[in-house]
């Protein structure tokens, strides 16, 4: 079925594909085929150009095309080695494969160094299987891109309910203070009462020096106890009437906000659900298992990546809560890897921890300039990893 251009949604019509190919009539092939639906389609043949094109281009979804998936992987990872800005685009990699390397290529998708792959060569009848996967992996670029992530959406319901405890705590407060007014109001009163009482009482008797002695003590008795009854009582009742449309309204503001606390409380429930997740970087498989077997027991999701050229891929895709990052590592060391993670905004308050068996004073200043909170030496144990990596979550 053929599917109209102007069927499509603008910003799809719009996205930017590079093509990448050793062979420039193959390019073309596919050029050609994409350009059905798709606007802006950039080539790039020339193994010596390969790092100009993508940052030139800065392709939404790109499509490698060599004749082999070995050549894919390595023009791939060239390009994280080589450019200083990859990591930067947002982007999609589709894989084109022989049908003899159909397994292959789903095992590198699964990996996760690539994000699907088709079947190209040789050709079928399901020539639009590519425009297909171009489409998936636009929608997938658009939903990371527009919603936040289950990380951030946790942290944000914390967040909520941590308010509202806040709140339920300043209100709970409001009507202490206001009770002691009153307490404060009740006190005083009676303490000018007994005054006036007193007062009264040494008149009565003479025992105010220079006053002279009252000849109708009865009288005096009766109008102090008018003055405390008409004037000064009822001076403090209009102050404690004054008061009460307040602890009224604190009182009804409270029942007003606990289905809303409530709310908050079942969010949080949720959101502990969500185990934060950890990327592992390691080159070294055996480490990686040794982390694995410490945080086992523990409630986090593990991600691990063999390097820093294949952390910076999973990135693409996901945002961990917290990296584990070695420094000696083949194809790109921890300190570039975490400088060059921590100039994406996203992962600008990921915490990285170094985790090395290098523990000169150069490696640890380099590896907090670039952008790490912590540093733990191996061999690992258990009782600091653990520590440095809640300290981490929860600053």
């Amino acid at each position: 079925m053929n599917v109209e251009r102007g069927a499509l949604k603008p910003i799809e019509a719009r996205a930017r594909i590079l093509v990448a190919s050793d062979s420039l009539s193959d390019a073309l092939l596919i050029k050609k085929l994409l350009a059905q639906e798709f606007e802006q389609i950039f080539l790039s043949a020339d193994p010596d150009l390969a790092v100009k094109d993508f940052e030139s281009r800065v392709p939404d979804v790109l499509v490698l095309a060599f004749n082999t998936l070995e050549k894919s992987e390595r023009y791939y990872l060239g390009l994280y080695r080589l450019s200083g800005k990859i990591h930067l685009q947002p982007h999609r990699t589709v894989v084109l494969c022989h049908l003899d390397e159909v397994s292959q290529a789903y095992q590198a998708c699964r990996k996760q160094y690539f994000d699907d792959y088709v079947q190209f060569w040789p050709m079928t009848n399901d020539a639009p299987r590519l425009l297909m996967s171009v489409h998936h992996s636009l929608r997938d670029l658009r939903a990371i891109s527009e919603g936040p992530s289950a990380a951030e959406f946790a942290a944000q319901a914390r967040r909520l309910t941590e308010l509202g405890s806040m709140l339920d705590q300043h209100v709970a407060q409001g009507s202490q203070r206001i009770e002691g007014a009153n307490r404060a109001m009740a006190q005083a009163e009676q303490e000018i009462g007994a005054a006036l009482d007193g007062f009264s009482s040494k008149l009565a008797q003479g025992n105010l020096p220079g006053v002279s002695r009252i000849s109708d003590v009865s009288g005096l008795e009766q109008e102090i106890r008018r003055l405390k009854q008409d004037e000064i009582g009822q001076r403090f009742r209009q102050v404690a009437e004054s008061v009460q449309p307040i602890q009224q309204w604190t009182d009804d503001f409270r029942k007003g906000l606990e289905p809303h606390i409530e709310s908050a409380r079942a969010l949080n429930a949720m959101a502990d659900a969500i185990r934060p997740m950890i990327l592992v970087v390691d080159d070294d498989e055996f480490q990686r298992n040794i982390v694995n077997t410490l945080l086992a027991a523990e409630n986090y999701r593990l991600v691990f990546a063999s390097g820093g050229v294949e952390a910076l891929n999973i990135l693409r895709k996901m945002q961990p809560d917290l990296i584990l990052m070695d420094i000696l590592m083949p194809d790109l060391d921890g300190i570039e890897t975490t400088r060059r993670l921590k100039t994406m905004p996203q992962f600008e308050k990921v915490p990285v921890i170094m985790v090395t068996g290098n523990s000169e004073g150069a490696a640890v200043r380099d590896s907090i300039k670039a952008g790490a909170v912590n540093f733990i030496v191996k061999p690992l144990d258990r009782v600091t990893l653990l520590a440095k990596v809640a300290r981490a979550l929860h600053p």
